[in-house]
């Protein structure tokens, strides 16, 4: 569906002639860039100018995953004092909001939009300020330096679209297999991931029910990191593999329960306050194990080379609505 006009208008300045890039307005922030850094401003409460920066690189990367995710299930703190919260029918637009030094000092603000607004707004940002050479959905030793003066675009990498299965990864009218006549090469990190797919013999008339494919095999061609999709959908039941290497890019914040299966090499996870950003947990996952991130915290992960996670979301349009009421809970267990 396409956004209404008025929501869909971009407050943009023209490129700044020092370096090239365009400043952008939402509300009452402002965000600039230079050759190095992302510039975000605003009025405190009591009206005082605050500003907070942020590395150009660091920026776009968590920039590429709100846009992409569509703003994902809850918060997505680009770091710890700005980001998003999806409410679903629009998204909050915070700084210090989260921080609890800041929020204490009042130097905090949150702002309401639409979504069709601050998406479009985040959208035509991310394409100005990604330069050609580089690709915020790669790992850093893939792609080139988020850095230096206004130099093109990369449109086409910034416009992936995540893989969505309705049922399950190569069943018929679903996403297909990667194959190499898909043009999906191996990624470097996986070239001794087995690619045989297993051997299936249903009964006549149940072709299209019965389905296996070799999972390894199709994350070893993901050419993006920390970008979880559907490979199967049962219900609200939501398995959503990812390939991952360096720093997940963006502070998670839950809104509901979120597992994780380890299933190869290692990720080390820092958890924390989903509102204060106060530690709970260090958090290192190896091959074979499983975590749960309960609604009541943030996360951020580190993988010291590309590995594979499964992630497993409870995609209920209700649950964020019936956990904020109590109805149900926080943690996955009481013990």
């Amino acid at each position: 569906m396409n956004a209404p006009a008025e929501l869909a208008k971009v407050l943009a300045t023209a490129p700044d002639a020092t370096h090239g890039y365009k400043s952008f307005t939402l509300g009452s922030f402002t965000f600039r860039r230079d050759e190095y850094f992302a510039h975000i401003s605003w009025k405190t409460r009591d009206g005082r100018p605050l500003s907070h920066t942020m590395d150009a690189g660091n920026f776009l990367r968590a920039l590429m995953r709100d846009v992409a995710w569509g703003f994902f299930y809850g918060w997505v703190n680009f770091d710890h004092v700005l980001g998003t919260v999806n409410k679903y029918t629009s998204v909050d637009l915070y700084a210090g909001s989260y921080n609890a030094t800041m929020k204490e000092a009042g130097v905090d603000l949150l702002e309401n939009f639409p979504t069709e607004q601050i998406r479009a707004t985040f959208e035509q940002m991310l394409d100005d300020w990604t330069n050609a050479s580089f690709d915020p959905f790669s790992a850093p030793q893939e792609t080139g330096t988020p850095y230096g003066r206004k130099n093109g675009n990369n449109t086409a990498k910034i416009t992936r679209e995540r893989e969505l299965a309705k049922r399950c990864v190569g069943m018929k009218g679903d996403l297909p297999l990667r194959t190499d006549a898909r043009g999906a090469p191996i990624n470097r990190a996986f070239a001794d991931v087995p690619q045989n797919e297993p051997e299936l013999h249903p009964e006549p008339g149940f072709e299209n029910e019965v389905h296996a494919f070799n999972l390894f095999g199709f994350l070893s061609r993901s050419q993006v990191t920390w970008n979880p999709s559907f490979t199967s959908v049962v219900k609200y039941s939501f398995m959503c593999p990812t390939t991952e290497e360096h720093i997940l890019p963006i502070i998670h914040g839950n809104d509901r329960v979120e597992w994780f299966f380890q299933m190869c090499d290692e990720i080390h996870w820092d958890c924390a306050d989903k509102n204060t950003g106060k530690p709970l947990a260090r958090v290192i996952m190896k091959a074979g194990d499983m975590a749960a991130m309960p609604a009541y915290c943030r996360h951020q992960g580190y993988s010291p080379k590309r590995s594979m996670l499964l992630v497993w979301e409870n995609g209920s349009p209700t649950l964020v609505y019936e956990i904020e009421k109590g109805q149900s809970p926080e943690v996955p267990v009481k013990f």
